[in-house]
């Protein structure tokens, strides 16, 4: 589904004029669609019909109303952090679904971790086994563990967002985690319930999935041989969406492959757990903002926004490319290729280059896809307040982030000698 139409000459976003929101809240804001949002989760749940777990992976977008939503699903989380933890327990998630990834945590979110009581710690390292083992023995309990094994494959997406790959900094080698498992019984705070392997993000492609599983679910028969009791393979996430040109594979279409691989190595039984991120809020998601000015050169238009690199730095960062659309139906008329940019002080505070739209200063204009990897990577450089967030739901909209304030710039700053401002 798409969240947003034309109507009456005027952009909704479900059945919310996009332009009542810019006056209510102000510009930039981020504009999340609640149904949309519903939608693609339960794409992945139908898919799944039952046969495991699909957990959101919060770094994607982690705004409370994002996560409560989920949470009513009944959804379990992926989390990299204990600050992502505890957002998803105020959402009122529950902890019992909630699995553990990343390369660093600490002995501070660990501790937390078992003390919430979480479904899994998906390790990344033979380190961090040894510190997981010890601080479980010390608060008396067995942490439920999966290790989180590095196949060695292309997922052919961006440098920045590929996992997979023996160089990058996630995962167990097959051969070294093969010895872990192993070494099972001397871990006797540990208890080894399953195996997972995430390759990278913005997939469209479903043979890297493939690849990935036909190297992983050998090892998972291995160890049941040896009588370890592994009962989930965690496939994580990844699975792209259509930013321009791209044709990513259906919810449907990617778990039949991974059942289809599962039934291929005699391993139909396994529980699937799935961490999509990106597959879930991205489309849901617009920035909407406002044109300052309009600026020519002897070679170009610049349509000057109010938003900045620092509200969606994903075009700066990896030059991603997000559709751009003006507010107001622009239907027949003729329009010019605009350079659209923000205010921030670098040459890199750039929206989209050469899009063809028909412009007037004070127009409105949204940035598409923009739920993910949005307002979570958002920052307040050049000292720019970052933007509200706000959650449509049918006919109504509601505030879900209040838009930060001048003096929230310097909250908890201080000047040696002088109170806290």
């Amino acid at each position: 589904m798409d969240a947003l139409s034309y109507r009456h000459g005027e952009l909704f976003v479900e059945d919310v004029p996009l332009a009542r929101i810019a006056d209510a809240v102000g510009t930039p804001c981020y504009v999340y669609a609640r149904n949309q949002l519903i939608s693609a989760y339960r794409a992945f749940e139908a898919a799944l019909a039952g046969q495991g777990l699909v957990c959101y992976a919060v770094k994607a977008n982690s705004n409370l109303a994002i996560l409560a939503t989920f949470a009513g699903l009944g959804a379990g989380f992926d989390i990299v952090s204990a600050g992502e933890l505890e957002r998803v327990i105020a959402a009122g998630g529950d902890p019992h679904r909630v699995v553990f990834s990343g390369v660093g945590k600490t002995a501070a979110e660990i501790e937390r971790a078992l003390a919430c009581g979480i479904k899994c710690f998906n390790v990344e390292s033979a380190a961090e086994l040894e510190r997981l083992n010890a601080l479980a023995g010390r608060a008396g309990q067995i942490a439920p563990v999966s290790l989180r094994v590095n196949p060695d494959v292309d997922a052919g997406t961006h440098p920045y967002i590929a996992t997979g790959l023996k160089e990058n900094k996630f995962g167990i080698a097959l051969d070294e985690a093969a010895g872990l498992y192993g070494d099972a019984a001397r871990y006797a705070h540990l208890r080894f319930v399953g195996v997972d392997c995430h390759i990278g993000s913005q997939l469209t492609d479903l043979r890297p999935f493939a690849d990935a599983l036909d190297r992983v679910l050998p090892l998972v028969g291995q160890l049941r041989a040896q009588g370890l009791p592994i009962g989930h393979i965690d496939v994580g996430g990844g699975l792209g969406i259509r930013y321009r040109d791209e044709r990513p594979p259906s919810v449907a279409a990617y778990v039949g492959q991974v059942r289809e691989r599962l039934l291929a190595h005699g391993l139909a039984d396994l529980s699937l757990l799935l961490e999509p991120g990106r597959a879930l809020v991205a489309a849901a998601g617009t920035l909407l903002a406002r044109v300052e000015y309009l600026k020519s050169t002897d070679t170009k238009h610049f349509a000057i926004i109010d938003a900045g690199m620092n509200d969606l730095i994903r075009p700066a960062l990896y030059g991603a490319f997000q559709a751009i659309q003006t507010v107001r139906d622009p239907g027949a008329a003729p329009g010019a290729d605009y350079d659209v940019v923000g205010p921030v002080c670098e040459s890199a505070d750039v929206f989209g280059r050469g899009r063809h739209l028909h412009l007037q200063a004070g127009d409105l204009l949204v940035v598409r896809d923009a739920g993910a990897y949005g307002f979570v990577m958002s920052s307040q450089y050049n000292s720019r307040p970052r933007a509200a967030e706000v959650l449509v739901d049918g006919g109504r909209f509601a505030v879900v982030r209040a838009r930060e304030t001048l003096a929230d710039l310097w909250r908890g700053e201080s000047v040696p000698g002088r109170e806290a401002v």
